[in-house]
């Protein structure tokens, strides 16, 4: 794989309010937020793009403010003020399809039941996007009803599981320059080889 167009906006998803940062559908908050502090960067409240957005040099961090149902409308006003393309895009969200503790990176492909992605595509109109999927594991198996689904990622982790949560995005952060700098294959020896907690 050659090396891809560098990523010039980062949309940490999740939901906003003391309510729910402690919780599972809050991962790519953290990401968010620990990339930041990584980065000597400050998230700063931007009602023109729904959400807090932090810079460091060319790049955008956001965490949209809309709750995740709609986080779209954070990262299409940004990708459309900024004329950022859909491939200069990482979206970070929580994975059930991951244990807690795995970690994935790909572009494109389906929005697996999740929200925020559905609406950030809808936003952008089209999949081809970076995706940095974080692992917070499933509460049984397929046939769990959609309620306990729900009731699960919106509860804060078991503190093992949280752990494993916390150590998947450190190895993240540490392929942040590959990742920035539109190594994706480099960035997916570094993840995947150690995807499992």
């Amino acid at each position: 794989m050659a090396a891809s167009a560098p990523i010039r906006l980062v949309a940490g998803l999740g939901n906003p309010g003391r309510g729910y940062e402690r919780t599972r559908h809050n991962a790519g908050y953290w990401y968010a937020d620990a990339l930041a502090a990584r980065l000597g960067a400050t998230f700063a409240p931007h009602a023109r793009y729904s959400g807090d957005v932090a810079r460091v040099g060319e790049v955008r961090l956001v965490k949209p403010a809309t709750y995740m149902n709609e986080s779209g409308r954070s990262v299409g006003a940004l990708a459309r003020f900024l004329d950022i393309a859909p491939e200069e895009i990482l979206v970070v969200h929580d994975e059930l399809d991951l244990p807690a503790g795995g970690v994935k990176l790909k572009l494109g492909g389906g929005v697996a039941g999740h929200n925020g992605l559905k609406d950030v595509r809808a936003h952008l109109a089209t999949p081809g996007f970076w995706r940095l999927r974080i692992g917070i594991g499933h509460p049984r198996d397929s046939d769990t009803p959609r309620q306990q689904v729900v009731d699960y990622v919106l509860k804060p982790p078991r503190g093992d599981e949280r752990d494993a949560i916390r150590g998947a995005i450190d190895r993240a952060l540490d392929a942040w320059p590959a990742i920035a700098a539109g190594d994706f294959e480099r960035a997916m020896m570094q993840l995947h080889t150690r995807d499992t907690p």
